[in-house]
């Protein structure tokens, strides 16, 4: 593993065997990490933990791997922040480029889905590391599954005050399906 700005595994490195490894790396060797982060999706708390497992097959380099982290989100529906654990397991093809079209269809298992290119001596890892950890933080975060969210009246948390507001009130761009009745 080369260190430095990249997560970059030189090939001469993976011969017969597997190379097996982990490392704690800074966020700051992920751009899109770091992306995610400027954007205001989440707050990382925490370094990724990698433990790795590199080897040559046929004419592909594989990449078992898990990776951890925290990070702080914001809840989608109370919008108090909140701390989770993010863990993903994950296995990465790596082919070779190859220039030009190719003219043969090449049929991929579902546990082969996960496949990048590489061209020269090096493979760098963190595009796809990154991508498994964006993969795993979720979209609309949830402090937890029983969160009420905000009152839609008064804006009160839900989850510690009861506001008494009359939340019942009907949509009117719906309330026409009220009556609707379908003849047979």
């Amino acid at each position: 593993m080369a260190t430095g700005e990249d997560m970059k595994v030189h090939l001469e490195e993976i011969k017969d065997k597997p190379k097996v490894f982990s490392v704690e790396e800074p966020i700051e060797k992920f751009p899109i990490l770091l992306a995610s982060q400027d954007a205001g999706e989440c707050r990382f708390l925490s370094p990724l933990k990698l433990w790795l497992t590199i080897s040559r097959e046929f004419d592909h380099i594989r990449v078992n791997g898990r990776v951890e982290t925290r990070v702080s989100l914001n809840c989608s529906r109370c919008l108090a922040p909140y701390e989770s654990g993010v863990v993903s397991s994950f296995t990465i093809f790596y082919s070779r480029a190859v220039d030009g079209p190719q003219d043969s269809e090449v049929e991929l298992a579902e546990a082969d889905l996960v496949s990048a290119t590489y061209s020269g001596e090096e493979i760098d890892l963190s595009p796809e590391i990154s991508e498994q950890v964006m993969m795993e933080v979720p979209l609309k975060p949830l402090c937890s599954e029983e969160c009420q969210g905000l009152c839609n009246k008064c804006g009160v948390d839900l989850n510690t005050t009861e506001c008494g507001c009359d939340r019942s009130e009907i949509n009117f761009k719906m309330s026409v399906l009220k009556s609707f009745k379908v003849n047979k």
